[in-house]
């Protein structure tokens, strides 16, 4: 039997840290092995990464091309069937106001898509922006509807 005074890192898995700035006779004095001076040896110092001391960097120096569907492509807010089982009552009518009243969404203006997570047992009139194929599937077979709103 394992006990909490038997346990212990595995062997030459740790190592103490290094004391830097000890006196110059422990070699690493003064600098603490940093160089002297300059950016790098200060806390917290050093560039941004992709900086390279003021020359145009390569990402923005290269040409873009192409096109990227993210600007257009629509969000929605994702709800699990479980979570609706879990808040709401059967026979319920639920659209977004409700989603957010019951504090399953976050935000009433952006779109809801209802996902097929969880079961479900309750007859529910679901409005929500869409639907994945299984959950329109699980609610129908629950006795329940659901409408693209």
């Amino acid at each position: 039997m394992i006990t909490l005074n038997d346990l212990h890192p595995a062997e030459g898995s740790t190592h103490k840290s290094k004391r830097l700035g000890q006196g110059i006779g422990s070699g690493t004095g003064k600098t603490s092995g940093k160089g002297n001076k300059g950016d790098k040896s200060r806390t917290g110092g050093g560039v941004r990464p992709g900086f390279e001391g003021g020359q145009m960097p390569l990402t923005r120096r290269t040409p873009k091309r192409g096109f990227n569907n993210a600007r257009f492509a629509k969000v929605f807010q994702t709800v699990n069937l479980g979570t609706l089982e879990k808040k709401f009552d059967a026979g319920a009518e639920i659209d977004a106001e409700a989603m957010f009243n019951a504090r399953v969404i976050r935000k009433k203006n952006i779109p809801v898509k209802i996902l097929a997570d969880g079961e479900i047992s309750k007859a529910f009139k679901i409005k929500a922006g869409a639907f994945s194929a299984e959950a329109m599937k699980k609610i129908e077979a629950a006795g329940g509807t659901h409408e693209v709103a």
